[in-house]
């Protein structure tokens, strides 16, 4: 006759198995990896953002934000993985999900938009995109402050102005890719047109997707107030 393990054993292979960690809370797990993720985003905003006051480098700089997209690939994995182990998680797991793809959406644009810098050799920068970088800048700062803030929850209340204020700065930066825009139409060159357009385009979305992290820190602050 088969024997059955009694259920003080089958609770200890489970615990053996890690549905210890997968059912208890692992709060401090997910945001010490979501404000790696906010740190990383920032590092690379720093660093475009230095790319344009240096672009007789623009290779070094561009090749040094390659490494730190790379940095924020591993902090994804990690937090994607850290999700599909646990059960109860500190904010909703969709939510979580999103969070952190949002702000590696930002980290692989910004990488895209330094790669194009490169490898179209861009040796001056124009003043439009510059703004649009500082602009840019600004928003990631704000999200790595919000990010920093969401583990308190007293904080929260305080949250829903810092997402105030990215989206309006994403309609700043609408702004100023719209009038950069109708300014390069008005070269003859066309192919500084499509290399310039290109590298607008991916700035934009970068914003695009802060706007996004901002709206997900608002419905995490609705869901939990």
């Amino acid at each position: 006759m088969e024997k059955h393990p009694d259920s003080n054993d089958f609770i200890k292979r489970l615990i053996e198995m890690g549905f210890k960690e997968w059912i208890i809370p692992q709060e401090h797990k997910f945001f010490d990896l979501l404000k790696s993720q906010s740190n990383v985003v920032l590092k690379s905003a720093n660093a475009i953002s230095e790319m344009t006051k240096d672009p007789a480098h623009v290779s070094e700089h561009s090749f040094k934000i390659q490494k730190i997209e790379n940095e924020g690939d591993v902090i994804v994995h990690d937090l994607i993985e850290l999700l599909n182990r646990t059960f109860v998680t500190p904010i909703d797991h969709d939510d979580l999900s999103r969070l952190t793809s949002k702000m590696d959406d930002i980290l692989d644009s910004i990488d895209e938009a330094a790669t194009r810098m490169r490898l179209y050799e861009i040796s001056a920068i124009p003043p439009k995109m510059d703004q649009l970088i500082d602009i840019l800048l600004k928003q990631v700062r704000i999200i790595q402050a919000s990010i920093e803030m969401m583990s308190d929850r007293s904080e929260r209340p305080a949250l829903l102005d810092k997402t105030v204020e990215i989206n309006r700065l994403e309609n700043v930066a609408d702004e100023i890719t719209h009038s950069a825009l109708a300014e390069l139409f008005k070269l003859e060159d066309v192919r500084s047109i499509l290399k310039l357009k290109e590298i607008y385009e991916q700035l934009e979305t970068a914003t695009d997707r802060c706007e996004d992290v901002a709206d997900i820190v608002k419905d995490v602050i609705i869901k939990n107030s």
